[in-house]
Order: structure tokens, then sequence, then C-alpha cells
């Protein structure tokens, strides 16, 4: 058992250790009778000594280690002390509010400003208050000025949603019109800082100069209102006027109960409704119904007359806040011109229906002036033909019953005129069904090479004539037009190049634009002046550098005609002393075989004994049927000629033979035409070789013709093409 306790201090033990030596030391003095028990004391007394004397230094320096300690930790708190009281008048010199929370939402640290407008939350401030008690306080707090409709349970969950956040700003109403701006930041060590601003008068400004702003925007906006030439009212949402314009006043003239202090529609409605007369179709009720309408309402537009005479033109629509804005616009003066322009458009309309008729009329007029002038040119046509077609054919047997070389040269000089009006009345009769609008076109395939090359056989010569170079550049393209169309077209154009050319060269060809064809015609003539260039097109328009008796000028105005019934773009260049190109654009076809077309050359001379051949002719032109029946006769050939198909018919019968080939003009009367006459034949007795001769050159005869497998002859016949067929029939 020892005899120190080790939890007493050092400086107890210590004291122990020096009681116990003294008593030893008075109890060796005492007992010095005993010597051996004395020594043993004193023996044990010295070693007792000893270890004090150790123990002594021991604790010594112990206490040295504890003062030096204990200075240390007295340094340490004297340095904490003075850091706290900096941070406390650091806090304190802050002129917002100023809290500390720790990580366990507890209050540190506070300054004399934190919750200083709010005095019943001050007073329960201290250290260690939780976070949610401190909401609370607030929340029930007499000086906080809760929003319309929050309680202070509400209040107080939204502010402990915001604590949740790292970092938040946000504004408190207090009363008297006081606010104080919270801002409250997480810390490092996850403890919360609040400062509180006293914002007071910030809001003030604010809503001073928002105030402001709104009287200015007021003012404008009144302004504005009072600038338009429409009266203008807006209501809110409980109907109460709100505004309006000065138009507005001038309009309703609501003076009288403006002075009151709450003007709602239905007073106004109530002031006015026994005014006004609302459109059919809508009502004053309908209106009211719109104001109390609690779903959203679509704009409403009507009219009302007002005392009899006024007219307001009424337009509403709702706003955002469900108010709505209603404008007025006095329309009194538009309706009566509206009424005015009514009556003036009543009588423009009888004038223009009078007019009108009197234009029909004078249209009707002229379509049948043009449908005469059609007819009386297609009947001239094939009048002059008839003759012609007789004339010609006359001609041609003459230089075959003669060898005098004078009689051929005057016959050929002959045939060359007849040929000249044969183009000329051709022209004619092509220029007025172009105009009337009946030209039939029979669009099909047709190669280049058919339309070129016999009009090369035919100009070149001409142009050589002239001393000139004439290139017709072959082309084995197919396009799709109307062979008879197109070769006029190109004939027309190679024969005016080579008219106007004097010197130089005429070129023709083919260029391939991807699916179109463009076919130019160059020349160096004397060229066309851009103010003639749309003068050439015209009926018989031409330039007065062209020879005076060069032809009608009906050439390019067929062209033009013929390019637009088609569609082939027609287009030209020219320049004065240079010369001029004319192209147009023809789509492309896949290569294809077809007939020749009528148009083709002649081909070689054909040999004309027609020794043992009966023809029948069915003629009612005697010109005609003379000069075939001289031509055919004068070949040894043998006719038997009949005026009409009835006729004919009867002479078959009688004569019980049928002849080895029918030449039948196509119009013969009153009875049977033509082809009625072949189709009677073909079925009593079978296919004979029969050819329609006719100076109607239209779509619907060239059908028939085809249909039935027949030859088709046009007059002016051509003395070498019916040779050829006739020979065909020995």
């Amino acid at each position: 058992m020892s005899l120190i306790n080790p939890q007493d201090s050092l400086e107890r033990q210590n004291e122990k250790l020096l009681q116990i030596s003294q008593a030893l030391m008075r109890r060796v003095e005492q007992k010095t009778e005993q010597s051996g028990f004395a020594y043993q004391q004193f023996e044990r007394a010295a070693l007792l000594e000893s270890e004090v004397r150790e123990r002594t230094r021991d604790l010594e320096r112990t206490l040295d280690l504890l003062q030096d300690s204990n200075a240390r930790l007295e340094q340490a708190n004297l340095e904490t002390e003075t850091a706290r009281a900096n941070l406390t008048e650091a806090i304190e010199t802050i002129n917002e509010g100023f809290a500390l929370f720790d990580q366990d939402d507890r209050l540190v640290l506070y300054n004399s400003r934190f919750c200083r407008d709010l005095q019943d939350v001050e007073a329960i401030l201290h250290e260690g208050l939780s976070f949610n008690d401190y909401v609370t306080s607030i929340s029930n707090s007499r000086f906080l000025a809760l929003p319309d409709g929050e309680t202070p349970h509400d209040w107080a969950q939204l502010r402990l949603e915001r604590h949740r956040e790292e970092h938040v700003v946000f504004n408190v109403s207090l009363i008297w019109d006081r606010w104080l701006q919270a801002s409250e930041h997480r810390t490092s060590r996850n403890g919360t800082v609040i400062l509180q601003t006293d914002v007071t008068d910030i809001i003030r400004m604010e809503r001073q100069e928002r105030d402001k702003m709104r009287h200015q925007q007021a003012r404008k906006l009144q302004a504005t209102l009072d600038h338009l030439n429409q009266g203008v009212c807006i209501f809110d949402h409980d109907k109460t006027l709100v505004g309006w314009n000065k138009r507005m006043d001038r309009l309703l003239d609501v003076a009288p109960v403006r002075t009151r202090r709450k003007l709602t529609f239905d007073d106004l409605m109530e002031q006015f409704q026994e005014e006004l007369t609302f459109d059919t179709g809508f009502s004053a009720d309908h209106l009211i119904d719109w104001t109390r309408r609690t779903r959203p309402r679509d704009p409403i537009a009507f009219e009302v007359t007002r005392k009899g005479d006024q007219i307001y033109s009424i337009f509403a629509q709702e706003m955002p806040d469900r108010g709505f804005v209603i404008s007025l616009t006095d329309v009194t003066s538009e309706r009566a011109a509206t009424r005015a322009l009514a009556e003036v458009n009543e009588k423009l309309e009888g004038w223009v229906e009078a007019r009108t008729a009197e234009l029909e009329e004078a249209l009707s007029d002229a379509e049948r002036a043009n449908a005469s002038k059609s007819r009386f040119v297609a009947a001239a046509s094939h009048d002059l033909l008839q003759p012609l077609s007789a004339a010609k054919l006359f001609v041609s047997s003459i230089s075959d019953q003669t060898d005098n070389r004078a009689i051929k040269e005057v016959v050929a000089k002959t045939e060359t005129a007849l040929q000249g009006v044969e183009q000329i009345i051709e022209a004619l009769s092509a220029i007025s069904k172009l105009d009337a609008g009946k030209a039939v076109f029979e669009v099909q395939p047709v190669s280049l090479t058919e339309i070129f090359n016999p009009l090369r056989d035919e100009l070149a010569p001409t142009a050589r004539a002239k001393g000139l170079t004439f290139s017709l550049v072959h082309s084995g393209l197919t396009v799709v037009s109307d062979p008879g169309y197109l070769r006029r077209i190109v004939q027309n154009l190679l024969s005016n190049a080579i008219r106007y050319t004097t010197t130089g060269r005429i070129l023709a060809g083919v260029r391939r634009v991807g699916r179109f064809a463009r076919i130019e015609v160059w020349d160096t003539g004397c060229g066309i002046r851009e103010e003639d260039q749309q003068t050439i097109f015209q009926e018989f328009k031409q330039l007065g550098s062209g020879p005076a008796n060069g032809g009608l000028g009906l050439g390019l105005a067929i062209v033009e005609r013929a390019c637009k019934g088609l569609d082939h773009p027609l287009e030209m260049w020219s320049e004065p002393g240079i010369g001029s190109c004319f192209s147009l654009v023809v789509p492309v076809s896949a290569p294809t075989t077809r007939m020749l077309s009528p148009f083709a050359s002649q081909g070689p001379t054909v040999e004309r004994d027609l020794k043992g051949l009966l023809v029948m002719l069915v003629e009612n032109n005697r010109s005609v049927a003379q000069a075939v029946t001289h031509l055919i006769e004068s070949s040894r050939g043998e006719v038997i000629l009949a005026e009409t198909a009835e006729e004919a018919l009867a002479t078959i019968s009688e004569i019980d033979l049928v002849p080895d080939v029918f030449l039948l003009d196509y119009q013969l009367g009153d009875g049977m035409n033509g082809i009625q006459l072949y189709e009677h034949i073909l079925r009593t007795y079978g296919p004979v070789p029969a050819s329609i001769v006719s100076a109607d050159r239209t779509a619907e005869l060239r059908a028939h013709c085809k249909r039935l497998n027949l030859n088709m002859l046009a007059k002016p016949v051509n003395a070498q093409r019916l040779y050829a067929f006739l020979r065909d029939g020995l």
C-alpha cells in the first residue's frame, strides 16, 4: 500500500512527503535508546529522504512544465478573447444585421442590429437558438406584413425551403411600409451566415420611379389615345371604366356621368341603350352577355346607329387581365359615301351594261365580219384555185405538145406566174385560218431531212441566180411539229432571207439544245432596225429596202402566227448593214419512220403515156374538167366525165363497166360529196384506185382520206403528180 495517492496533485504529494519526513525524524530522536531499531529506522529515513528528493526534483520539473503550459493556455485564452472581442466589434460595425448559425443550425453569433426591426424576435435571440425556432418566431412576429392570403405557417414553410439553397436573397415586408432584404450564404464548414439590410429607402425610391414612369407612360398612352381618330374606353375586370380618350367624350358626351367616383359599363349602357339601334343579328343583350362572360372572350365587331343618323363601328376585345377595351369609329360619312357610291355604281353598272351590250354587238358584228371574211377568203381561194388548176393543166399540156423553144420558155414563165398566184392564194388562206383560230395542226414526228432537202432543191437555184451562197446544213433530227406548217415556216424564212439579201450568203441549220432543236436562218442582208422589228410581223408590211414586187408581206405574219399556234418560240436578231437571224425552237422526238410530206419534192419526171387507161372524172367545175380531160387524152388515156356523184353511179351502171381509176372532186354540189361517193363505190365494187381532187385542205378532209387509204391531189393540180398517180393505175 502506497503512502502517496497517485491521483493527488504534485503539490499535495510533495506536502505529504515532507510531513512524513519530519515525523520520522522526530521519532528517531525520541527512541535513541533502541539503537538497533533506531539505526534501522534512520537508514530507512535516509532512503526515504533520497526518494523524496528525487520525487521533489520530478515534481519541480513537472511544475515548471505545468506553469509553462498554463502560461501558454492563458496566452491562448487571452488571444481568443481578444479575437472574439475583435469579431464582436467587427460585426457591430456592420450596418446590417448579422447572424451566424453552425452546421447544426444553432445560433452562434449575432450583432445588435440583427432583428432590430422585429423587436419581439430580438428579445428571444440567444446563443444555441435553433434555426427553425428563429424562423417560427419571425413568421409569428407582429411586425411582419404577410402577403394577402398567406398564413404565418405558409411563410415559415417557404422560408425553410429557401434555407435549403446555397445562396438566397429575398425581401421581407414589414409593417409601416418598411422592408428588409435577407441574404443567406453557406460557409465552408456548412454553417449559415444571414445578413439583414434595411432597403426601405431603396424600395420606396424604386416605387416612386415606377410611379413616375407609370405616370409618364400613362400620359403617353393618354396622348396616344387622344390622337386616335376612334373613341376608346378601357374597362378593368370589374367592368369599371379606367380610361378613355377625348374622342370618346365627343362621340358619346359622357361628361354628365363622369363626375361619379366609379363609372361602369352598365352605367354607360343604361344611359345610351335607348339611343342605340343595333345591326341585324346583334343586340344590346349580346354585348352585355359578352362583358359578363367568365370564360375567354373572342373579339366582336358590329355597328350601331345613334339618334337615327349617327353610325358607329364598334370593336371590343378582351385584355390579359380579363378587362376589355372598346373602340368606336364614326362611320356616318363613310356609310353615306358607300350609299352614294352604290348609287353611282348602280348607274355605272347600267352604263357599263349598255356599253357592254353595244360592245358585244360591235364584237358580234366584228366576229361576223371576220367569219364572213374567212368564209370569203376560203370560198375565193377555192373558186380561184379551180380556174388556176385548169390553167396549170392546160399550160402543162401545151409544153408536152410542142418542141418550139420559144413557146416552151413562154410556157415555163406562165407556169412560174401561175405558181406565184397559187402561193399568194395559199398565203391568204393560211393567214385567214390562223387569224380566225381555225387552223388545225397535225402535230407528229417530222424528220427535218424531209423538210430541208426539198427546200434546198427548190430555193438554191433562186439564191444562186442572185449570186448568193446558199447553205442548208443537213440534220438527221426528228422533231415534233405539223409537217406542212413547219415546212411553210422554214420556207418563208428562207425566201425572205433570199429576197432581202443582195450580196453574201444564206445559211440555215439546226442546233441541238437539250430536248429541243433550234432551227436558225442567217443572212447577210440589209438588216432590220429595232423600231421595225415588230412591224415586220404584221400583215402586208414590208421594209422599204426590199423589192417593190417581192410579195404581199404575209410571209413573216404566217411564220409568227404558226409558231404561236404550234408553241414554237420564235426569236430574231438583226443589225442594220450586217444581217439577220431568225430562229424557232422545236421539241426533239425519237427518230421514226413516216410518210413523206405532201409538200415534198416532185421527184423525177414520170412517163406520160396513159394508153389503155380508163379514168372516171367526177368534177362539177367545167374548166378543171376540161383541163384534166385534155391532159389525160393528150397522153392517150380515156376519160368518162360526170358532174355529180349520182350521174357517175348512173353512168357506171349503164355501161356496166368499172373504170380503172377514179378522180373525184370533194365538193360536188347538193348531192353526195367525193368521200361519200368513194365509200359507195367501195361498198359496191370493192377497192378501186381513186384520188380526191380538191382545193379544200382542211384536216378533216385529210383525216377522211387517211381513214379510207384514199389518195389526195390538192388543187391547183400538179401535172407531174397527176401523171404519177395515173401511171400507178395501169
